[in-house]
Order: C-alpha cells, then sequence, then structure tokens
C-alpha cells in the first residue's frame, strides 16, 4: 500500500508531519492494508488567513483493489486531531465497503 500525502501552502508539510500522517494511515487501516492499492492524505487550513475552530481539513481517499476509490474528510482544530478522525472514518467506511463484498454470494455455475 502505498500512502502519499499532500498539504496546502498554509500547512508545512516537513518530513516530521508526512510521517505522523503515514503512522495514523497505517494504524487505522492496518487490517485492510493487503487490500489497497494507495491511501491519499491531503491537509488543508480552510481558513489559512484567520484561526478558528475546525479549521484543518483531512481529506483521505483509498484506493481498493478492483474497486472504485473512497474518500472521507474530517475537520478538527489541529492536523494530528484531523488526522485521526479522518482515519477513524476511513476505516468504518472501508469496513463497510469490503463487508458487503465479502458478504455476497459467490456466482455458481
Amino acid at each position: 500500500m502505498h500512502i502519499q500525502v499532500n498539504t496546502d501552502r498554509n500547512i508545512h508539510g516537513d518530513q516530521r508531519l508526512e510521517e505522523i500522517a503515514r503512522q495514523i494511515v497505517i494504524q487505522s487501516v492496518a487490517n485492510l492494508a493487503p487490500r489497497l492499492t494507495r491511501v491519499e492524505v491531503h491537509l488543508q487550513d480552510v481558513n489559512a488567513h484567520k484561526s478558528g475552530p475546525d479549521d484543518i481539513r483531512c481529506q483521505m481517499e483509498a484506493r481498493p483493489e478492483g474497486m472504485r476509490p473512497v474518500s472521507v474528510s474530517h475537520n478538527d482544530k489541529a492536523v494530528e486531531p484531523a488526522l485521526r478522525g479522518a482515519g477513524r472514518k476511513l476505516k468504518a467506511l472501508l469496513d463497510s465497503e469490503f463487508g458487503k463484498l465479502d458478504r455476497r454470494p459467490s456466482p455458481t455455475r
């Protein structure tokens, strides 16, 4: 599973931030990693010119093998909580999508 981290011009995307993002993604979807080809993380400061509650937005897009990409987002007051919130949402969404897929009856001939 490839993890790509992107930031806007208002969030400094240094190596430390990338490592934190990667750890959170891996922790969030560890049991599903073999079924994913890529996870993209997008961090954005939605109110760059002023501060406010929940102004950091984290969007995560996962690309499961053989399926369409799925995406979630979470807004929070800081980068790390935004990452954790999006990670929880992504795990829940993927658990649901793979659960539906796994429950389908297999075609018989």
